[in-house]
């Protein structure tokens, strides 16, 4: 099956490599999004199976963001170029299903965090 995923980040580079990346690994990038009524209305209107919403939006909070999105998307991962030690205890306190860093991002770390419902990578 494959997963249909939501980008969230307010870099068009970024999501133009990441959908390249995750595209050739399998994975249905079926939208985009910059902000977080961008991402909202682009989740209901696509229904992804999976969220990846930066944590830094541009002056938008990326856990607010998710707060939003985990109502209507069944999974909510967060990314950043932040290390996983530097925002650990938001993640954890956060509705999403994981965290990954932006240079782990892979079809494969995805589906590792969505099986197995823990919080970090590799734990």
């Amino acid at each position: 099956m494959s997963l249909r995923c939501l980008l969230v980040d307010d870099s068009a580079r970024f999501m133009e490599a990441a959908r390249a990346l995750l595209e050739r690994g399998g994975l249905e990038v079926v939208g985009v999004a910059s902000t977080g009524a961008e991402a909202v209305a682009r989740a209901a209107e696509l229904t992804p199976d999976v969220a990846l919403v930066d944590l830094d939006l541009n002056g938008e909070n990326g856990f607010d963001v998710a707060r939003r999105l985990v109502t209507g998307v069944p999974a909510v991962i967060l990314i950043s170029a932040h290390a996983l030690e530097d925002v650990q205890e938001l993640v954890a306190a956060s509705p999403a299903r994981g965290f990954l860093p932006k240079s782990g991002l892979s079809v494969r770390a995805i589906r590792e965090l969505l099986d197995s419902g823990d919080p970090s990578p590799g734990g």
